[in-house]
């Protein structure tokens, strides 16, 4: 048994709301988008601090980022602070970084409350 075209469009309808909803949802994550120092890269000199780039907007209060060293050592220099004028970039100084390789954890709230977290490591020296 067919079911009647309004129906069959109201289904549809139905369908297509979903779908947009979905995938609006699905892309309102603040996701990493760059960072420097670069992902897995290899610094000839110590960074003065990280800067973590995200596609969304962050709520300051809810952000951190973490850098320590290969024995466990926070060698970030203060608190992570999301910019003021560019509100999808979060940064925090480091201390001066001898040779090595640094880990990065990072976890923020975007401004339509998706949290998001992750971590990487850079390298500093030859």
């Amino acid at each position: 048994m067919r079911k009647p075209a309004t129906k069959r469009y109201f289904n549809a309808a139905i369908a297509a709301a979903l779908v947009a909803v979905m995938s609006c949802a699905a892309q309102a994550h603040a996701m990493l988008a760059r960072a420097m120092p670069p992902v897995g890269s290899s610094q000839n000199a110590s960074p003065r601090e990280v800067v973590l780039s995200f596609t969304e907007d962050l709520e300051p209060a809810f952000c951190a980022i973490e850098v320590r060293s290969e024995s466990g050592a926070v060698v970030s220099s203060g608190n992570a602070h999301v910019d003021a004028k560019l509100r999808t970039q979060l940064k925090v100084a480091l201390k001066p970084l001898p040779p090595g390789t640094y880990k990065v954890s990072w976890h923020v709230l975007s401004v339509d409350t998706h949290r998001t977290q992750g971590d990487f490591t850079f390298k500093v020296g030859p």
